[in-house]
């Protein structure tokens, strides 16, 4: 839909219609006419009877390569499965498992090969790629050199660019560059900082290309000055995705693999219809910056259905994601910072709706130790040792530093730990994990507007754990955290509870 919206025309695509799946023929469940359907999204099609006619083949190939037409094209391509096997051929057997040695060599009688010959590459097939695709590359390769030196002669600035976008680097972010907030009274939501941050780099990388499911306003994602991407031939970097989260974060992941740095938005509860393209930016270690905002029940009146509970631990399972959640606006600047020059693979940035404080650093720790994923925002000066060790992420660091305070009347010296991102805090050395986390204390309270999956290697086994059991519910954030019994005031109760124990 996204391609004949914008007219891709050099996009051609090769559909295989063996009209067989793993249950059996497609009629079983599909009767469409795919043709007509993406002629319907404003894609132009041909249609090629033989997978084996060779010249069928070459004329829908050169029927796309002549066409001046700015439609994207489609190529359905008539095919048998299992071509040549006596029994199996056109068949759903011949499509999940092997077809054994007896069909194999009924294939290769189909063939005219060598009925009992395995790996044979005849002596024809390297000389002839030696001869054609080996002359022709050597070709293509020494006009590419020489266009590339000639271009670097007369563009040396854009060639240094290029040359960071294809090793993957990217332009120094001085400190100048990203913002320091200044903690006012109001506070910022951490969407609101989001959206100055990511301007700030945008200005600095021409390549940090992307844009919202069709919810900028909301994700903040806006890049001011920019236009908008309006398809083929356009130069902007800021796209219109609609509402296609799935095709929103797989379109990231062909534009990592092409070198440039695409960041998506959506609202995190909304991450359930992308995940298997997160997935697989997991997977590939690719560089795509996921802008989640709406992060917890603390977006309010929206509902339950907009407000992500399970959806923390739910992308902390995915094996080399990393899963940031600031606490304030110096720490979303700082996420920011590591997650495009520091580490290898896809990050989430998981933002609030609502606004949070702006953490006085003059007071508390310094918002770079978000860098490693967790550190000592506070420590009591009553006592050289915590006697408690208070763990949040999020919105809810300052709820923490609230209970701090209440503890501290009661002569209970608590430690309050930011963790805004596992991930770079199980990359820390044992030594500083350690320092941050003492093991040796156990009276650990974690706090998140959301379940406690993947809280215990943080807790331990004595710890305890404040968040969401349920579904949320709609009303304005700062009673639904009363409701849920996320405050300052429950923490001092659970706290109290675990050192009579």
């Amino acid at each position: 839909s996204l391609a004949g919206h914008w007219k891709l025309g050099n996009l051609c695509w090769i559909y295989d219609d063996n009209q067989i799946t793993i249950e059996g023929r497609t009629d079983l469940a599909f009767s469409e006419n795919v043709p007509q359907r993406f002629e319907a999204l404003g894609w132009r099609t041909y249609q090629v009877d033989d997978a084996n006619d060779l010249e069928q083949l070459e004329a829908a190939f050169e029927w796309f390569e002549s066409s001046p037409d700015e439609r994207p094209a489609l190529i359905t391509v008539k095919s048998i499965i299992g071509y040549g096997a006596p029994h199996k051929a056109n068949s759903h057997a011949a499509h999940g498992a092997p077809l054994g040695p007896e069909e194999i060599r009924g294939a290769k009688r189909t063939y005219g090969w060598p009925e009992d010959a395995e790996f044979l590459v005849p002596p024809e097939v390297p000389q002839h790629f030696a001869q054609t695709m080996g002359v022709r590359g050597n070709q293509l390769s020494q006009a590419w050199e020489s266009t590339w030196n000639r271009y670097g002669q007369e563009h040396p600035a854009e060639r240094q660019e290029l040359e960071q976008l294809f090793a993957g680097r990217l332009p120094s972010l001085g400190e100048e560059e990203i913002p320091v907030f200044d903690p006012d009274g109001k506070g910022l939501a951490t969407r609101v900082s989001s959206g100055k941050v990511l301007n700030a780099v945008a200005s600095r990388i021409p390549w940090l290309i992307g844009g919202s499911a069709d919810l900028a306003p909301s994700n903040m994602t806006k890049l001011e000055g920019e236009e908008d991407f309006r398809g083929r031939g356009s130069s902007g970097r800021g796209m219109h995705f609609g509402i296609r989260e799935h095709a929103m974060a797989s379109i990231a992941n062909g534009m990592a693999l092409s070198g440039l740095r695409p960041f998506v938005a959506t609202f995190f509860v909304f991450t359930d219809y992308l995940r298997p393209a997160m997935r697989l930016a997991a997977m590939m270690s690719q560089k795509v910056l996921y802008i989640l905002t709406h992060d917890s029940i603390g977006l309010g009146e929206d509902g339950p259905t907009h407000q992500p509970v399970e959806h923390l631990a739910a992308c902390r399972a995915i094996p080399g994601l990393s899963v940031v959640r600031p606490a304030d606006a110096n720490e979303v600047a700082v996420a920011y910072r590591v997650a495009l020059e520091a580490w290898d693979g896809p990050a989430a940035l998981v933002l609030t709706r609502q606004a949070v404080p702006t953490v006085d650093r003059s007071k508390y720790g310094s918002a770079s130790g978000a860098s490693r994923g967790g550190y000592v925002l506070h420590d009591s000066a009553s006592k050289p040792k915590p006697d408690v060790i208070l763990i949040g992420t999020g919105s809810e660091v300052p709820i923490c530093l609230a209970a701090a305070e209440l503890l501290e009347r009661d002569g209970i010296a608590a430690r309050v730990v930011s963790l805004p991102c596992f991930e770079w805090f199980d990359e820390q050395s044992q030594a500083y994990r350690d320092n941050v986390l003492p093991p040796e204390i156990t009276a650990r309270v974690g706090v998140e507007a959301g379940v406690e999956q993947g809280w215990s290697s943080i807790l331990g086994p004595e710890g305890r754990f404040i968040g969401v059991t349920s579904f949320g519910a709609s009303a304005p954030y700062r009673e639904l955290y009363h409701l849920f019994g996320i405050t300052a005031e429950q923490i001092c109760y659970t706290v109290h509870d675990m050192l009579r124990a």
